[in-house]
């Protein structure tokens, strides 16, 4: 641009300087007549016509790039403009993320912390739970065998009722030996194995009946009773204590 700009104040002058002997003519000259026709064709002519064209394409071009050099300084500037707005948007929008970023972190953290305390105390519940359902199982297991235990000492004490029922009074004397020794095992049996179930349930007086019964069973009912006696006390007490045992354990 530097260049045509020259051109174009180079050019004016230059066309001056060869005017000027032109507009001067010889004294002589004065009383003769203008040839037009033989000016055109003269080579200062011709060299003036041609910077007068090169003017003209000089101006039109100086204002082609005047246009020109507008319409950039005014995208230039625009552009400017928005780059810089958008690079100052953009350092916000950095901004902002970057303390995302952080605030998402530091809470990531805490969930992670919070994480681990969980999975401490879920594994702690867990083993709580694993005692607790062992212990339940043990419980169960010994709830079903005190349970079995209980059910075949109630069969036990029906049988021995049973056989008694069957020699009441006198006859308890012709009870067979067999029947009158198991019904002492069975009694001793049964108050040795749940003493602590039947602990406030027999009586002291009761305790030793029993225990004489189980002592010599086949002596039990072998003494001769009294006018005021007769065999059915001593058979009752013992129907009494089975009685009373087993309803215990049915309860139970």
């Amino acid at each position: 641009m530097g260049s045509r700009w020259l051109a174009v104040y180079a050019v004016p002058s230059l066309l001056m300087l060869l005017l000027l002997p032109l507009l001067a003519p010889p004294a002589e000259a004065a009383s003769l007549s203008f040839d037009e026709a033989a000016a055109k064709n003269r080579p200062v002519s011709k060299v003036i016509t041609l910077l007068k064209d090169m003017m003209k394409q000089l101006e039109k071009e100086q204002e082609d790039d005047e246009d020109i050099y507008d319409k950039m300084a005014c995208w230039c500037e625009t552009n400017d403009k928005e780059k810089t707005k958008s690079i100052a948007e953009a350092e916000v929008r950095i901004d902002d993320l970057t303390n995302k970023i952080e605030e998402l972190t530091a809470t990531s953290a805490l969930l992670n912390t919070e994480i681990k305390n969980h999975e401490k105390e879920v594994a702690k519940n867990q083993d709580s739970l694993d005692k607790a359902t062992a212990l339940r199982e043990k419980q169960l297991a010994e709830f079903n065998a005190e349970e079995k235990d209980l059910l075949e000492s109630i069969s036990a004490l029906k049988a021995a009722i049973t056989v008694l029922s069957k020699h009441h009074g006198a006859s308890l004397l012709q009870m067979p030996r067999s029947h009158m020794l198991g019904v002492a095992a069975t009694l001793q049996h049964e108050m040795s194995k749940h003493a602590s179930l039947l602990e406030g349930v027999l009586t002291r007086s009761e305790r030793r009946v029993a225990a004489s019964f189980v002592q010599a069973p086949t002596d039990y009912f072998d003494a001769a009773p009294t006018f005021k006696q007769s065999y059915a006390p001593q058979s009752g007490e013992i129907f009494g204590i089975l009685r009373q045992m087993k309803e215990t354990f049915e309860s139970n």
